[in-house]
C-alpha cells in the first residue's frame, strides 16, 4: 500500500532534515511560508496571528502524550470539524495512522537529544491514486500563545496540529479546510472508498430490514478497520453548529468509534436469552456535548446490561464528548453516514479480496465532435457520447461492483482563489458481449450516479454477469478536468478506456476489405424449444464472418429468455448473421435449431420473431420452437 510514496512538489524530507541538522538551522519551509497566504485565500486577517514552534508554546512539547487516542483531539477556530472528525476516526486506529504518520518514534521529540530536533515533520496522504509526502516546518498559527486550530487536550501535545497544517499545504491554505467533507478526508487518510448514505431519504428510521441491513454493512467496514463518520444535515446557516434538544449539534461531523452488537441482561441468563441491541458509538470533535436520550452515559437503560459487558464496551460517565446510541436512534437523529471502506486487494487476507481497476482520464475539449471528450450529462443528447467511455466485464452470474469517480482536488490559494469542484457523476450501460469500440446510440441503463459538485461520486451495484460500459461525465458539457476512475469487483474485469469509434484502416484493409456495415443483433429469448421432462437447459450463439457471441445457459425451461446481444462489423454482405440454439448437456451439447439472418439496413422491421430450422444447406426444415430477435443495421459504422 505504501512500497511508492510520492515527495510533494519535489521535497525530500530525509535531505531537508540532514541539510538543517548539518547547518544547525530549524527548518522554514519555502512553499508554506508563516505568512497570511499559508492562512487565507480571501478576506482580510481577523486578530493577529504569531507564528510559533511547539517550543515557544509550551515546555515540553511532544508528537504523543500518553499515545493517541481519538479523545486527544479539539477543534478550535475554523470551521473543521469534518477533518477532526477524521482525525479522530484515524486515531482510534492504529494501523492507520501509523501510516499517516510515518517514523513516528523517530519524528517524536527526544529531550535527551535536543541536536537532532531540526524542526521539520513530514505525513502521507493519498491524493488522486497515489500516496504523497508532505513536508512541513513546525511553526504553528497562534493568538495569545494559544492554537487557533486544531489542538490537543494536551497543552504540549501536537501530532493533531501537525497533520492539520500538512493537509492545508495540500489543500493551499489553512482557510481551504473551512466547511469541507468528512468523506474526502477519511479517503486521504487511507485511500479507500467512501460512500455516502442519506439515512432521511432512504427512509432508515422506519423500515427496519433496510435499517438491519445497513448495520450489518457498518459492522463489517468497522471490523475490517474501516471509517466511518455521521452528521446531522444544516440547512440554514443558523442551523449550523446549533445544539438540539437531544444534545446532538446540527451541521457537525461526529466520528463513529465502535460498532457492536451490544447483549442485554446479566449472568448466564444473558447468554442463554442471547438478546441483542445494535449499538453504535460517537464521539463529538468538541471534546464535550453529548446525546442525552436513551443509552446515554448516565441513562437507566445500562442497567440492562451486566458489569462486564459495560467494561468491554468502555462505559464512561465523563463529558468527553463520547457516547453511546441505539442504531434505530442513529438512524431517527442524524441525517447523513460516511462509510469509508479499505479496499482489501491482498490475495493473503481471510477477508473477502477485491480486484481493482483504477484508471486516469480527462474530460477535454475539441473542435472534431470525434475528438471532444467535454459532453455533459444525458440530458445533453446530441453530445453525450462525446464523453470518455470505459468498458469493464462482469463474469459471474451476479457480482457486486463498486464504482468511484474522482476529480483532482482543487487547491484553494491567494492567487488562484477558492478551487471550486465541477459538478459529476456516471452512467453504466449494458452493451454487447463483444463490444469493443465506442458507444453511439443509447442501450439499456444499468444504473446511475447521482451528480453532485463533490470531489468524489460513489455507487455500489449488483449487476448480471455481461459487459458493461461505464460513462464519467460533468453535468454540463465544455467543462474540463482531470479524473480518476476505480471499479472494485469480485473477479478481474478487464477495466479499459475504448478509445476508437470504429475499426480502424490498416495495411490490411485494401486486401481483406473494410466493414461495410455494422449490425446490432439482440435475441430476447425463445419458446416452444424441445422439451425435456425438466426443460431444456439451453444457450445461443450469435455467429458473423468468424465472430461469435454466446449466452448464459438458461436452465430448466423451454421459454428462455437469453437478453444477449451482439455488435458485428461485416465485410461479406451477403453472408447471412446465424443464430443457434443449444440444449446444454454433460456429455454433448444437443443442436436445438437456428435461424439465418439477412439483417439488410433497408428492412425497417426491428423484432422478428422465427421459427427453428436444421442444418440442412439445401432443404432445412422446421424443428420445435421460435426464437425472437430485434436487429439493427447500419452503413454508417458509427450508428451503433
Amino acid at each position: 500500500m505504501f512500497s511508492c510514496v510520492k515527495p510533494y512538489e519535489d521535497q525530500n524530507y530525509s535531505a531537508l532534515r540532514r541539510d538543517c541538522l548539518r547547518r544547525k538551522v530549524l527548518f522554514e519551509d519555502p512553499l508554506f511560508p508563516a505568512t497570511d497566504d499559508s492562512l487565507y485565500y480571501k478576506g482580510t486577517p481577523g486578530p493577529t496571528v504569531r507564528w510559533k514552534r511547539p517550543k515557544d508554546i509550551c515546555e515540553d512539547p511532544r508528537l504523543f502524550v500518553d499515545g493517541i487516542s481519538s479523545h486527544d483531539l479539539h477543534q478550535g477556530q475554523v470551521g473543521n470539524c469534518w477533518f477532526v472528525a477524521a482525525c479522530s476516526s484515524l486515531a482510534s486506529r492504529e494501523s492507520l495512522w501509523q501510516k499517516v504518520i510515518p517514523d513516528w518514534k523517530e519524528q517524536e521529540w527526544d529531550p535527551e537529544k535536543p541536536n537532532a530536533y531540526a524542526g521539520i515533520f513530514h505525513f502521507h496522504f493519498w491524493r488522486f491514486g497515489e500516496w504523497v509526502d508532505v513536508v512541513i516546518d513546525d511553526r504553528l498559527p497562534t493568538v495569545n500563545n494559544q492554537l487557533i486550530y486544531c489542538h490537543s487536550n494536551s497543552r504540549n501535545e501536537f501530532w493533531c496540529a501537525l497533520v492539520e497544517k500538512a493537509y492545508a499545504k495540500l489543500a493551499g491554505c489553512y482557510q481551504a479546510l473551512d466547511g469541507g467533507n468528512t468523506a474526502d478526508a477519511l479517503v486521504d487518510f487511507t485511500g479507500g472508498v467512501s460512500e455516502p448514505i442519506d439515512l432521511t431519504e432512504g427512509d432508515f428510521a422506519s423500515d427496519e430490514t433496510k435499517r438491519n441491513q445497513l448495520f450489518e454493512r457498518m459492522l463489517k467496514v468497522h471490523s475490517r478497520g474501516g471509517l466511518i463518520s455521521a452528521s446531522i444535515k444544516a440547512v440554514t446557516a443558523a442551523d449550523m453548529e446549533a445544539r438540539l434538544a437531544c444534545g446532538l449539534v446540527k451541521g457537525h461531523a461526529y466520528a463513529v468509534t465502535d460498532v457492536r452488537k451490544v447483549r442485554l441482561g446479566h449472568g448466564l441468563l444473558a447468554f442463554f436469552k442471547s438478546e441483542k441491541l445494535d449499538m453504535i458509538r460517537l464521539r463529538n470533535p468538541w471534546g464535550e456535548r453529548e446525546w442525552n436520550g436513551p443509552w446515554s452515559d448516565t441513562s437507566e437503560e445500562w442497567q440492562k446490561v451486566s458489569k462486564s459487558e459495560r467494561e468491554k464496551m468502555g462505559v464512561t460517565v465523563q463529558d468527553d464528548g463520547e457516547f453511546w446510541m441505539t442504531f434505530e436512534d442513529v438512524c431517527r437523529y442524524f441525517t447523513d453516514i460516511i462509510k469509508c471502506r479499505l479496499i482489501n486487494t491482498s490475495y493473503l487476507s481471510i477477508h473477502k479480496t477485491w480486484e481493482e481497476a483504477r484508471l486516469h482520464g480527462a474530460w477535454t475539449l475539441h473542435e472534431d465532435p470525434r475528438q471532444n471528450r467535454s459532453g455533459g450529462c444525458i440530458n445533453h443528447k446530441d453530445t453525450f457520447f462525446q464523453n470518455p467511455q470505459y468498458i469493464f466485464d462482469v463474469k459471474k452470474p451476479e457480482d457486486e461492483v463498486l464504482i468511484c469517480i474522482q476529480q483532482r482536488p482543487k487547491r484553494s490559494t491567494r492567487r488562484e482563489g477558492k478551487g471550486e469542484n465541477l459538478a459529476i457523476g456516471f452512467d453504466i450501460y449494458k452493451v454487447e458481449e463483444n463490444r469493443q469500440y465506442r458507444m453511439h446510440s443509447l442501450q439499456h441503463k444499468a444504473a446511475s450516479s447521482i451528480y453532485i459538485n463533490s470531489r468524489s461520486v460513489f455507487l455500489r451495484t449488483d449487476q448480471p454477469e455481461g459487459r458493461y460500459v461505464i460513462i464519467p461525465t460533468t453535468f454540463e458539457p465544455g467543462y474540463t478536468g482531470e479524473f480518476l476512475l476505480r471499479v472494485f469487483t469480485d473477479v478481474p474485469s478487464n477495466c479499459r478506456e475504448l478509445r476508437l469509434d470504429e475499426p480502424p484502416h490498416t495495411c490490411w484493409s485494401s486486401l481483406c476489405g473494410y466493414p461495410q456495415l455494422v449490425t446490432q443483433v439482440h435475441v430476447l429469448g425463445a419458446a416452444g424449444l424441445k422439451d425435456s421432462p425438466t426443460g431444456a437447459n439451453s444457450y445461443v450463439i450469435i455467429k458473423c464472418e468468424g465472430d461469435k457471441v454466446r449466452s448464459a445457459v438458461q436452465k430448466g425451461t423451454s421459454t428462455p429468455e437469453y437478453n444477449v446481444k451482439g455488435i458485428f462489423y461485416r465485410k461479406k454482405l451477403s453472408q447471412p448473421i446465424t443464430v443457434q440454439v443449444w440444449n446444454h448437456r454433460v456429455l454433448k451439447d444437443e443442436f436445438l435449431g437456428q435461424v439465418h439472418l439477412k439483417a439488410d439496413p433497408d428492412n425497417l422491421q426491428a423484432l422478428h420473431t422465427l421459427h427453428l430450422r436444421d442444418r440442412n444447406s439445401r432443404q432445412p426444415s422446421d424443428l420445435p420452437g421460435t426464437v425472437a430477435v430485434h436487429i439493427l443495421s447500419s452503413t454508417s459504422l458509427m450508428a451503433v
